[in-house]
Formats: structure tokens, sequence, C-alpha cells
């Protein structure tokens, strides 16, 4: 892997080449490697090791950022170059901040996520796990899908000012597809820690879940009672968090303006952002080199916090809207600048008050309902009211009588994350999921009333 030393070793280069006031460096990348397989075989086998440079300047207010993942004297001047072009046909910004100092961004621990047996997973191994998969499809005359991948990963961030961090992290994830006839079943994991994914656990679920719901029956749309597994919670709730930003208040394109300090959903909603908590990943400073903070976002369904880049902090503290928000400061949420966005909240945990239930527990509590394995072909309806619309897929059940019971024909909903967060009558200990439509979380499965099915599917 490209090092820490490396990495200012190419940083001292630039700054000898370029002439801008300031100069900042984020070298980023790693080493991944995945084994993919369809049809009870292994179609494809990749490793990739690639690290890039972004270079961002800054010239009295105007700042420009160019990347390269060569770092040959030619390129690192052709980066440069590029890079002071580019800044030099900006307007300049009034809004435009100095870069951090080390005062500034803070100091701390920073969780440790190099687990070094995850990174010594070879191909062999990825293949084992496949081979594992693969002979429970076989054994249950189904047909097996899926990756296995780890990951090596390495981030540093430099400035002219002084700033100096890094963080290294691995990753291990393990997706699964059961196909049957006209059914199918999915499970996916990952963790930082190779020992914590259970290929062979993931592939029974999934392989239950294929044959369980073989042969769907139809099932009138309407509000119904719905289970959703943590997979399908955190590919709803996604789409809320990119409106917890400072700069998306400003723009007046969050869901939250006019509702911070309100309660918009249920006493039982309580969430934050906490990149130190042990199921999440990450780094614990932002685009800029700012030390995250733990930040509460909801509190038993009040909207308490939002989350704030060092320049939206200072925009909205001189704004109509800090009236509003309490203390502002930056939470070490932005992106790498300049950028579009501002910042977001991207180590969601949610809290669990009172006794959680398991899943076991919420179906046997359930007359009648949906147990929804997962969620896909998410889009975004109405983004005030949070109305998101979607399909389910791969293990869709009707449960009767506190039992699951065969497979139902999958939905298209229309439902509201406001409404949705309001009638959640159940929820599971949190944990770290991973799904398709959104980035990993810590949440729980949850059992909500009145969930909205417009149309059912023909599969």
């Amino acid at each position: 892997m490209l090092n820490r030393d490396r990495a200012h070793e190419i940083f001292q280069r630039i700054r000898k080449l370029s002439s801008a006031d300031e100069v900042e460096l984020i070298v980023s990348g790693g080493c991944s490697a995945l084994t993919r397989f369809a049809n009870n075989a292994i179609t494809q086998n990749v490793a990739e090791e690639n690290y890039a440079a972004s270079l961002r300047v800054v010239f009295d207010g105007r700042t420009a950022r160019a990347s390269t993942n060569r770092y040959d004297d030619e390129s690192l001047r052709r980066v440069v170059e590029q890079a002071e072009s580019l800044a030099g046909v900006q307007q300049p910004d009034p809004d435009l901040l100095p870069l951090p100092t080390p005062e500034e961004t803070g100091g701390g621990l920073a969780p440790n996520r190099h687990v070094a047996r995850t990174a010594a997973v070879d191909a062999g191994q990825r293949a084992e796990a496949v081979a594992g998969m693969v002979a429970i499809a076989k054994r249950e005359h189904l047909t097996a899908a899926g990756t296995f991948a780890v990951s090596e990963q390495m981030e540093v961030l430099l400035n002219s000012r002084g700033v100096d961090l890094y963080h290294a992290q691995t990753l291990a994830e393990a997706s699964v597809t059961m196909l049957a006839g006209n059914s199918s079943g999915w499970q996916k994991s990952n963790s930082s820690d190779i020992d914590q994914i259970d290929a062979l656990r993931l592939a029974e679920k999934a392989a239950e879940k294929a044959k369980r719901s073989a042969n769907p029956k139809e099932l009138a749309p309407g509000k119904h009672t719905v289970i959703l597994e943590p997979a399908a919670v955190l590919d709803l709730v996604g789409f809320m968090f990119w409106d917890f930003g400072g700069m998306a208040l400003l723009d007046q394109r969050s869901f939250l303006n006019n509702r911070i300090g309100k309660k918009i959903f249920g006493e039982n909603i309580t969430i934050d952002d906490d990149v130190y908590h042990p199921l999440q990943s990450g780094a614990a400073f932002d685009g800029e080199g700012v030390r995250r903070r733990r930040v509460e976002l909801v509190k038993n369904g009040v909207i308490k916090n939002l989350v704030y880049a060092r320049g939206s902090a200072r925009q909205l503290t001189a704004s109509p809207f800090a009236s509003q928000l309490g203390t502002v400061r930056p939470t070490g949420h932005g992106f790498p600048l300049p950028n579009e966005m501002g910042e977001a909240p991207m180590n969601i945990v949610f809290a669990v008050p009172g006794a959680a239930k398991t899943l076991d527990q919420m179906v046997s509590e359930t007359e009648r309902g949906v147990y929804i394995t997962r969620l896909w072909y998410i889009r975004e309806v109405d983004p005030y009211e949070k109305i998101l619309t979607g399909m389910t897929r791969d293990g869709t059940f009707l449960v009767e009588n506190g039992a699951i019971g065969g497979g139902i024909l999958n939905f298209r909903f229309n439902e509201s994350l406001l409404h949705m967060l309001c009638n959640v009558v159940a929820m599971s200990a949190p944990v770290r999921a991973s799904g398709e439509e959104s980035f990993d979380m810590v949440v729980p499965a949850m059992k909500v009333n009145d969930f909205n099915f417009t149309e059912v599917t023909k599969f």
C-alpha cells in the first residue's frame, strides 16, 4: 500500500511546484479484491490497487481541485497546473474560508478500523467462501449469485497550515441471492473484521427465503402492517439524511425547513450521527480535516440538530435561520471543497428506547401483516414530505396469526417517511446493516402500521 510517509513526500513535491496561497492534498485509495459468482459458479475474480491524489489550491478567495493517480514529476506538475488554472478562472467567493489549522480541526483518538486478518484474505479464501454458499444452493436445488469482497483502504489529508490526518480501514462483504423458479431470497453483510462475516449463515437464510416464498400468492394492495428487516429500513430512511446538513437548510432544499425543534416522528425515534460507534466505519475527520463530533439529530421524534461544515456554520450564524438552530459550530461533516452538497451525516445510529424485540417476537405479535426482506428501485416522489416509491423483492411474505406463511407477490409502495416514522410500534436491537439503495447504517428492524402499498407486481 501507498503509506503515510509516501503521501507526505508527494505533498512536499507538490508544494514546491505550486504558487498557490494555500494547498490541501487528500491521498486516498488502497487494495480491493472481489469474487463474483452466478449460476452456481465463479464468473469473475478481480483485484485492484489504486491511489488518487486530490489537490486543492486557494488564490485570493478562489479555489479549485484537480486529481491524479500518477506520481512522477511530470504528472504532479500537470495536476498543479490544472488546479491553478481552474482556480484562476473562478469568481472570488466571499464565503470561502482559509484552510483550517490543526487547532481548528481538533484532536482526539480515532477508532481503529484496520484488521490485519481481513487485509490478508486471498483469492483462495474468497473462493472457499463462495464454494460454501454454492454448495448450499445445490443442496437446496437453487441457483446462487452474489459477491464476496475484501478491501484495505487508507486516507491522508494534509494542508499547508499544518493539518496532518490519517485513517486506515479494512472491509469484508458478502452478498448472496438464491433463485428458484418463481421466488428468491437475499442476504448481505459487511464488517471491518472478516471473522464477523458468516457467509454460510447468509446463504442458509437466503435459501430458506427462496424456498419459503415459492409460488407466491397475491395479496390486495392497501395499508398493511409491515415488518421490515434492517436492510429495508436503511434503504428507506437513507433518503432523509442528506437534508440534515446546514447547506441544505440555507438552500431551502431540506424537508427540515420550518421543522427544526418540532416533533415530526414518533416518540420512540431517536437518531444520532456517531462515527465512534463500534459498528460504524469511516474516518473520524471530514473532507477539510475537521474532527467529526457525535451529533444528536433526533430525540424522541423531535428534530434537535443539524450537521455543519466550516463554511455553512459561518453562513448560518449570520442568517435568519440562526434563531431556530441553537448552537451552530462545525461538526466535522463536510465533504471536500469545492462541492455543491455542503455536508451530511454519514454515520447514522438509531437508538431503541425501552425493550428491543427480536424479529421472531414481532412476527409472533402480528395477527396479519407483510414481512419484507429488502426494497429496491426507490425514488423520491415528494422531497418535502419525503414520500418515496419503490418495490419489495427477494423475500416478501404474508404474516398470519403470529407466524410467517408463504410468499406473496411483490408490491409497489408509496410511503412518506414522516408517516412511517410516526407509526413504528416495535424495533429490534440496532445492527450494522447493508442494503443496495443507501449507505450502511446501524439500524433496527421495524414493525410499522399502515404502510401504504399501491399495487401488486407480476413476480
